[in-house]
């Protein structure tokens, strides 16, 4: 469904609705459809502004897209999601990732700045969507688990937001994490 295309991010705080119509485009095909026809990106641009006023209710859309308004936006497309904090291995994430789930993944330095998307996984590598340059790109999981990434614009995951293992209801909320931009 990825392959060959190059959707951007529409400004400098909406890489976590672009992650999130990504993900919603992989998780129901009728949803994403859009994605395939010649106003593509026109499309993703409106749909990444309406999903940020509706995941942002409270939290001011100029300070980006929380782990648990990510949780929202992405149960919404039929498959309950949850977030944790990164440190705890990723054992979830791959599991996910052999289900065909995409895995939300928020990264940064010092504080947790952007967010992109695992799409899919091939041995020990991990597909990655990159909202800010619309690329896929292929990140070594030892990268991931070590927070050492590169080509994502920053070197440490934060956090994950992934389905819920349970067979129905959310996971116990994890501790808060700051959002991202």
């Amino acid at each position: 469904m990825l392959r060959g295309m190059w959707l951007r991010q529409r400004d400098g705080v909406t890489c976590g609705p672009s992650v999130a119509v990504m993900a919603g485009a992989l998780l129901d095909a009728d949803y994403g459809a859009p994605l395939n026809d010649a106003g593509a990106q026109r499309w993703f641009a409106a749909e990444q502004g309406r999903v940020h006023r509706s995941v942002n209710l409270l939290w001011p859309r100029a300070l980006g897209t929380t782990p648990a308004g990510m949780a929202r936006a992405l149960s919404a497309y039929g498959v309950p999601y949850r977030w944790r904090p990164a440190p705890g291995g990723v054992d979830d994430v791959t599991a996910a990732l052999q289900a065909e789930r995409p895995v939300a993944m928020l990264i940064g330095a010092a504080i947790p700045r952007h967010w992109v998307l695992l799409t899919a996984l091939r041995d020990q590598t991990v597909r990655t969507y990159e909202p800010s340059s619309g690329r896929l790109l292929d990140v070594d999981l030892t990268d991931i688990r070590g927070a050492r990434l590169r080509g994502l614009g920053f070197p440490r995951p934060f956090a994950f937001v992934l389905p819920t293992a349970g067979p129905a209801g959310p996971a116990p909320r994890p501790p808060p994490v700051p959002p991202s931009r």
